[in-house]
């Protein structure tokens, strides 16, 4: 469907015809007279005599103004309404950034990088496929600290997790407290939107609140907890007396987590890999979505650039015609003084 955006506009092309209608004596409209060697006397239109303008280049400057009227107008083409389902969890990621995170027993394109490296790639791309979620962040240690609060503003969170540092948050594992932070920053939210993803790689080692404490405050205020325990199983260390095989995730509390998963209706993964960790977070990502009312719009496609654009073609075919005899005529005076200076 077309339309125009301002229509009121479209009432300034009977200026032309209203001057015209008032000339005295029903005489036709003139070119605007303009001194010799005025910036404006070259315009097509304007005459640096009083002499008329001929009837087709009347018509042709009226047609280039209604021309312009339409486009300041904005012509544009109204599509269909489409509906835009929209998908509504408040989700808060819980990500552990203990020194422990910096065993390197994750491995990407045949090298070894540590488990928060890990977390970071694999979060980078699973924030940004959160469109229509409320993304919030905590990072704990010693301490759990909010890194972003609930927001649609998923660059920020991206961006605070790519910036994430080993130990910053201090150098235990207080899974307790972290759990019980993000429960009060969810419980005054609607039921059926409050998920937290918790990732770590060892046990709940410090702070103020036990884990189970944290789950049962967590299960009250109907949140639904999605665990991840992050490490290898096995892993080569090399030492003075040479290498040895060792389980790297001997510390991780996967009794604690699954046991956390379950009370509050979610499920615990084990995350062994990089690989392992992607599939978790896609699995996350399907997540039973909260179906809110859809966004329905109406796709606009701007027009104003044609009728404009064929204005400004007319006047340059205007000016070629009204003015290309003197270009010739100049180009080849200078040409002729040009030879005669040579002789």
């Amino acid at each position: 469907m077309l339309t125009l955006a301002w229509p009121w506009v479209l009432v300034l092309v009977l200026i032309p015809l209203i001057v015209k209608w008032r000339k005295p004596g029903g005489q036709s409209v003139d070119a605007p007279v303009l001194p010799v060697g005025h910036w404006l006397s070259d315009l097509p239109g304007v005459s640096r005599r009083g002499n008329a303008v001929p009837l087709w280049q009347q018509l042709l400057l009226f047609l280039m103004w209604t021309l312009l009227m339409i486009a300041l107008a904005r012509p544009q083409h109204v599509s269909e309404q489409v509906q835009m389902p929209v998908s509504g969890r408040d989700l808060m990621l819980v990500v552990d950034i203990s020194p422990s995170m910096d065993e390197q027993d994750m491995v990407l394109q045949g090298r070894s990088i540590n488990r928060l490296q890990a977390v970071k790639r694999v979060l980078d791309d699973f924030i940004s496929r959160r469109q229509g979620d409320r993304l919030g962040l905590i990072l704990f240690g010693t301490e759990p600290y909010v890194q972003a609060p609930l927001t649609f503003d998923l660059e920020t969170v991206r961006t605070l997790m790519r910036e994430a540092g080993l130990g910053m948050a201090g150098r235990a594992t207080a899974i307790g407290d972290a759990v019980g932070l993000a429960t009060k920053r969810l419980r005054d939210r609607p039921q059926d939107q409050r998920v937290v993803v918790l990732l770590t790689d060892g046990a709940n080692t410090a702070g103020e609140i036990t884990p189970d404490k944290a789950t049962e405050i967590a299960a009250a205020a109907s949140i639904r907890l999605y665990t991840i325990g992050i490490g290898a199983e096995s892993m080569v260390q090399r030492g003075l007396l040479g290498s040895r095989r060792v389980n790297p995730s001997r510390d991780l509390d996967e009794n604690l987590l699954t046991r956390m998963a379950q009370q509050t209706g979610g499920e615990y993964f084990r995350a062994r890999s990089l690989p392992e960790l992607e599939l978790i977070y896609e699995s996350i990502d399907q997540l039973e979505p909260i179906e809110l009312e859809g966004k329905f719009y109406r796709p606009v496609t701007e027009l104003y650039v044609w009728p404009a654009g064929l204005a400004v073609l007319l006047w340059l075919a205007l000016f070629l015609v009204r003015h290309g005899h003197e270009l010739f005529a100049d180009s080849r005076r200078n040409r002729k003084e040009d030879e005669a200076n040579v002789g």
